[in-house]
């Protein structure tokens, strides 16, 4: 199985940008959909973005309103999402996941879809 380690996460002030990195390793990275999920202190885990095996197929959250870019990097088996404008509430643990390899499918939004989870960052962002 692929194991995954978020990375890159703090605190930082309203406006501020943060870039959170996902590093894959184990298994076979490049044929997966990949997400990016967060979870706020007495809320549900959301989405956030996701983007396909490939890289060219993307989807974001309706409250990510172009702030927040998602990418992926298949020969360093690394997965991105660049956090632009951070709002108070932005501040989450922020997850990333991976479906099952094989699937070359646009990325999902819903959690039950992605097999494999990293551990977590904290993204902080004060006002």
């Amino acid at each position: 199985q692929v194991q995954l380690a978020e990375s890159g996460g703090g605190l930082v002030q309203a406006g501020d940008s943060l870039r959170l990195s996902c590093a894959a390793s184990g298994r076979t990275f490049g044929n997966r959909a990949m997400a990016w999920f967060r979870q706020a202190p007495g809320k549900e885990r959301e989405f956030v973005a996701g983007v396909n095996w490939s890289g060219d197929d993307t989807k974001y959250a309706d409250f990510v309103r172009g702030r927040f870019i998602v990418s992926r990097d298949n020969i360093k088996n690394t997965g991105s999402l660049q956090l632009n404008s951070l709002r108070p509430d932005d501040t989450a643990v922020y997850y990333c996941a991976t479906t099952h390899p094989g699937y070359n499918g646009p990325p999902y939004s819903t959690s039950r879809r992605y097999d494999y989870w990293g551990q977590g960052t904290q993204v902080t962002v004060s006002s």
